[in-house]
């Protein structure tokens, strides 16, 4: 970022009396809320130049890199400002848990749940797509013989685009068929495919979302 492109964006927020600004900080992938914290200019400053989380802690009255001693460091994909400019969304690829206690996010304890709404299954699907870009990233890191995806990622690019070509053409030969099942297993095997081309090309799950985010934003009529 340059220093003029810094000038627009500060020039944008708006610190409270401390100088401070609340952050909201988001897994890029699941788009999971984290944690939330406090920023100063400093701060923001040093996170641009890092491209990892730095903090301001209000009870210690100090700046605090997210991760120095524990190594759960996040890496910064993208900051946002709201529309009036008095909170930041941060998204972050966390390399371990945001949460003191160690847990994953630090918003763990369930106040309320309506079990019985119709989008029930969208938490547990967060969840179990979270579990395989976890998985996958493993397999890439590690290649563990004998594992399907360590292969895909061994034999690169043109390998894993070709069969997303066989998976796409059987997801529509379901379709035709009128085959539910055959529809469910055959977009599952799809979906799985198309996460490792993203992850092989470095493309968090939380982007694609965030684009999404962004057209259906863009469509919507002005309020």
């Amino acid at each position: 970022m340059s220093d003029s492109e810094k000038l627009e964006f500060f020039s944008k927020l708006k610190f409270d009396v401390n100088g401070l600004i609340p952050a909201i900080i988001q897994d890029a992938s699941t788009l999971e809320v984290l944690t939330v914290a406090f920023m100063n200019r400093d701060t923001i400053e040093l996170s641009l130049a890092k491209r990892e989380t730095y903090f301001w802690s209000r009870s210690r009255q100090e700046i605090w890199h997210k991760g120095a001693t524990s190594g759960n460091t996040q890496k910064i994909v993208t900051i946002k400002a709201d529309c009036d400019g008095d909170a930041l969304l941060v998204l972050v690829n966390p390399q371990g848990p945001a949460c003191h206690t160690g847990a994953q996010s630090c918003f763990y304890q369930s106040i309320f749940s309506e079990t019985s709404s119709g989008n029930s299954q969208l938490p547990q699907f967060s969840k179990t797509v979270d579990q395989l870009v976890k998985t996958i990233k493993n397999r890439k890191q590690h290649k563990p013989e004998g594992s399907y995806t360590s292969y895909l990622f061994t034999q690169g690019r043109d390998k894993i685009l070709k069969k997303i070509g066989e998976e796409s053409a059987e997801t529509i030969i379901a379709a035709k068929n009128l085959s539910k099942r055959e529809l469910t297993s055959e977009s599952a095997d799809l979906f799985y495919h198309l996460l490792v081309l993203l992850i092989n090309e470095g493309v968090e799950i939380g982007e694609v979302i965030a684009e999404l985010d962004r057209r259906a934003k863009k469509r919507s009529p002005e309020k």
